[in-house]
């Protein structure tokens, strides 16, 4: 079989899957068989390189003159070892956004769980999560949460206490990219089920600056990119990375009396 045959065979399978978001209310899904095809395709080039680079390789040890070189030796990043050291246990809690509605604060934060490298770490996991009142779709196999972070989004109003809004679990390789973005629509006040949803959260590449959140009443608002560390400002819209999470994150909030359109990523100003 060749190397395009491979290509071919993998994008074809990659094809078939539909990777989604596991809400805990309406969710919006974009861009992700296009990714997972563009995925399978990376991964068939990188086998046909790395074949082809072994002969390069060793052709280049030698210099101009014939003289046999010792290549560089490039360190290694430390990578964490210990559950603790990769938040396995206790999550990183980032706050997305804040903002004041008639008189009464609220506060978006996101909290990322690193990945178990084992089943057993994973069932501690899932105990440590159930203590925070956090659980996973697959809360009953814990098998499913090796290898894969997990993030839950909280929401809190007013005096209330947090509630969740969206959580899932993806491997960390399954990044966003390009214009790719998954969000969710949910009231403001949670108290307020049946009210117009105008509280908007969703995940979107590192590469993303701006994202455009458009309201049935016609008028739209847009989320600018901010470094890791700025200040969350009141009832600015905003795209942040949160800590632990391979993506980057945005929040808008429509205007009182309308609701959730749609969201996008743009290339505006």
């Amino acid at each position: 079989m060749t190397d395009r045959d491979i290509a071919l065979l993998l994008a074809d399978a990659a094809d078939e899957v539909e990777i989604g978001i596991a809400p805990y209310q309406a969710v919006i899904r974009g861009g992700r068989r296009r990714r997972a095809r563009r995925w399978a395709l990376a991964t068939a080039a990188a086998l046909v390189i790395t074949g082809a680079s072994g002969t390069l390789a060793l052709a280049s040890l030698r210099d101009g003159s014939g003289a046999e070189v010792t290549p560089a030796v490039t360190q290694k990043p430390t990578v964490p070892s210990t559950p603790e050291e990769r938040h396995v246990y206790l999550p990183q809690e980032t706050m997305l956004a804040a903002g004041t509605e008639k008189g009464e604060q609220w506060y978006v934060t996101v909290d990322v769980w690193g990945a178990p490298r084992t089943e057993a770490e994973a069932r501690a996991q899932l105990n440590a999560m159930s203590d925070r009142g956090e659980e996973p779709w697959d809360k009953d196999r814990a098998s499913a949460l090796v290898g894969k972070i997990t993030y839950f989004v909280r929401r809190t109003y007013g005096s209330g206490a947090p509630t969740l809004l969206m959580g899932d679990s993806a491997a960390p390789q399954d990044t966003m990219a390009g214009t790719d973005l998954k969000s969710g629509a949910s009231t403001l006040d949670p108290k307020k089920t049946d009210g117009p949803q105008r509280l908007v959260v969703g995940q979107v590449a590192k590469t993303a600056e701006t994202v455009l959140c458009t309201w049935k009443d016609g008028t739209s608002t847009l989320a600018h990119k901010v470094s890791a560390g700025a200040d969350v400002n009141t009832d600015e819209a905003t795209i942040r990375p949160a800590a632990g999470s391979p993506d980057n994150w945005f929040v808008c909030v429509a205007p009182a009396g309308t609701s959730y359109e749609s969201a996008e990523v743009t290339t505006a100003d």
